[in-house]
C-alpha cells in the first residue's frame, strides 16, 4: 500500500484544481470538466470559482460560454443544486443523478403531494411547455398548471420568505431527463429551455455506468477519498456508493495517508505531486474545492470550525486557504464599480503570501470587472453574501 503525506495530498488537489497556477483562458471549459462542475446557485460565486482558476477570464467570458458558444450548461446537478457543467457532458451527469434518487428524496416529494404519477405528469408538462421556447419561471409555472391542473401551483415547499409551488419540485427531475436547463436571463428573471434542444442533441446513458464514471472523476479531482466522501459530495446515501470500489476494482488503488485510508485511481499515486506548504488562495462561496475535499477535520482546523465552518455548511462562507487547508475567511463588498476584498487569517502572512494574495486579488479584479482594493483585518463573513 502506497503511503502519502497530507502535504502531498493537498498539493495534488490544489494542482488538479488549478489553484497552484491558473490555467489559460482557452482551458475554461476543461477546468470546469476537471473539477466535476462548478456550483452555480450564486452565479457571481461561480464566476469567481472559475476566475481564480483561469487566467484573464471575466464574467463576460463565462456568460459567453453559457449563452453564445453553449460549451457550458447551467442546470440542476449535485445535491439538487444549480451547477455549471461542460455541455457535452450534460447527459453523463444527468444519468448519474438518475441512478440513485434516494429514499429521502422520494419521501420529500411524497410529503409535498408528488407521487410517481403526479411527478411524471409535471415532468411531461415541463417538457411540452418548453418545446422550442424559453420561458421565465412564472411563465413556465402557468403553462405547467394549465396542462396538469391547479394542484401544481399549490404552495407546499418551504423557501426563503415563504413557500414555492408544488410544480417546482419537478425541475431537477425534468433536468435529469434532458427536458430542462437554464436559458439566458430576461432582465433579472431566469429562463428555462429544453436541454436536448438548447445543446443540439441528447444521448442517453446508462445510470450505473455514468455513476462509475463520475466516481472516477471525483477521485481524480478530490482523491484520495472514501466512498462516504463521494456520497456526501454527490448527494446520495453512503450505501449507494459502497459498491463502487468493487465495480471498479481493477482501476483503483487503496492509499494510506498518515493513518487514513482512501481510494485513488490506479497509477495516479505514481505521479510526481507537488507538496503544499504556504500557497494562499481565496475561494468564493460554495467553491467546489471546499465542498469536495475530505476529511473535514483535516481541511478545517478546529478554530475555524468554531467560526461556523461545520461539516454541513463549509460552502456557506468565502474561505482563505493556505497550503490547501482553511486558514481564514474573506469578504468582497461592492459599491458601484468599486469593491473591497478584506482578508482575515489565523496568522500573519509573510511577504511571499502577501504577494501571492495580491495576484489572486488581481484575478478577481479581472473576473468581476470592478476596481478592487485589498485590506486586512477582522471579517464579518456572511453566508450567501
Amino acid at each position: 500500500m502506497r503511503a502519502l503525506t497530507w502535504a502531498q495530498v493537498w498539493g495534488r488537489r490544489l494542482n488538479r484544481h488549478a489553484l497552484l497556477a491558473p490555467r489559460p483562458k482557452t482551458d475554461l471549459v476543461e477546468v470546469v470538466r476537471t473539477v466535476g462542475g462548478i456550483h452555480a446557485q450564486m452565479m457571481s460565486a461561480a464566476e469567481l470559482s472559475i476566475g481564480v482558476r483561469v487566467a484573464g477570464v471575466t464574467r463576460e467570458d463565462v456568460r459567453a460560454e453559457l449563452w453564445r458558444h453553449r460549451r457550458l450548461v447551467k442546470t440542476y446537478g449535485l445535491r439538487g443544486t444549480v451547477h455549471l457543467f461542460p455541455a457535452d457532458e450534460a447527459p453523463l451527469w444527468a444519468a448519474a443523478l438518475r441512478a440513485h434518487p434516494g429514499a429521502g428524496e422520494i419521501r420529500r416529494l411524497a410529503q409535498r403531494g408528488l407521487d410517481p404519477t403526479r411527478l411524471a405528469a409535471l415532468v411531461a408538462a415541463i417538457g411540452a411547455a418548453l418545446d422550442g421556447r424559453h420561458l421565465t419561471r412564472e411563465e413556465l409555472g402557468e403553462e405547467v398548471t394549465r396542462r396538469t391542473g391547479a394542484w401544481a401551483m399549490d404552495a407546499v415547499t418551504p423557501s426563503f420568505g415563504g413557500q414555492t409551488p408544488r410544480w417546482q419540485n419537478a425541475l431537477g427531475v425534468a433536468a435529469n431527463a434532458g427536458l430542462l436547463c437554464f436559458g439566458p436571463a430576461q432582465g433579472n428573471k431566469v429562463t428555462f429551455t429544453r436541454a436536448d434542444q438548447w445543446l443540439g442533441g441528447w444521448k442517453e446513458m446508462d445510470g450505473a455506468t455514468a455513476l462509475q464514471e463520475v466516481f472516477r472523476r471525483y477521485l481524480s479531482a478530490y482523491g484520495p477519498a472514501s466512498t462516504r466522501d463521494f456520497a456526501q459530495w454527490f448527494g446520495i446515501q453512503p450505501h449507494d456508493a459502497a459498491a463502487l470500489p468493487r465495480q471498479l476494482a481493477d482501476e483503483l488503488e487503496e492509499i494510506e495517508v498518515e493513518g487514513w485510508r482512501a481510494w485513488l485511481l490506479e497509477g495516479e499515486s505514481e505521479e510526481s505531486w507537488p507538496e503544499a506548504h504556504e500557497e494562499i488562495q481565496l475561494l468564493p462561496h460554495f467553491d467546489c474545492y471546499a465542498i469536495g475535499c475530505h476529511p473535514r477535520e483535516r481541511l478545517v482546523p478546529s478554530d475555524w470550525r468554531a467560526r461556523g465552518l461545520a461539516q454541513g455548511s463549509i460552502g456557506h462562507l468565502p474561505l482563505v486557504t493556505i497550503g490547501g487547508v482553511v486558514a481564514g475567511v474573506w469578504s468582497l463588498r461592492r459599491k458601484g464599480k468599486r469593491a473591497e476584498i478584506r482578508v482575515e487569517t489565523s496568522h500573519t502572512l509573510n511577504a511571499r503570501q502577501r504577494r501571492d494574495l495580491e495576484a489572486v486579488s488581481a484575478r478577481i479584479v479581472e473576473t468581476t470587472q470592478a476596481e478592487v482594493t485589498l485590506s486586512y483585518g477582522a471579517v464579518d463573513a456572511r453566508p450567501h453574501a
